[in-house]
C-alpha cells in the first residue's frame, strides 16, 4: 500500500459520518454527569431587560473625548509655532 492510500483510509471522513452510534463530547460527558448530581436551575430563555442607561451619558462622554482631541491639536499646533527652526 502507498502512503497516500493510508491517509485516505486514516482521514475518511464519509466513513465517520455514517457510523450509527456517535459517542457524546468530553464536554457533553462532563456536564451530564455534573447535572445528574446537582441538576441547574431553570433560567428563561432570555433574561429581563436591566435598567436602561441614559442618553445623556452617552452625549457626556462624547463631549469629553472630542474636547481632549481638539485640546490635544490646539497645543500641539502652540508647540509646533513656538518650536525653534
Amino acid at each position: 500500500m502507498t502512503e497516500q492510500d493510508d491517509w485516505e483510509r486514516e482521514f475518511d471522513h464519509k466513513w465517520a459520518s455514517s457510523a450509527e452510534h456517535k459517542e457524546p463530547s468530553a464536554r457533553a460527558r462532563m456536564l451530564a454527569a455534573r447535572w445528574r448530581e446537582n441538576p441547574p436551575d431553570p433560567a428563561p430563555f432570555r433574561a429581563a431587560p436591566g435598567p436602561v442607561p441614559s442618553r445623556r451619558a452617552s452625549w457626556i462622554s462624547t463631549a469629553v473625548v472630542l474636547g481632549c482631541v481638539a485640546g490635544l491639536i490646539v497645543l500641539l499646533g502652540y508647540l509646533q509655532m513656538r518650536a525653534p527652526y
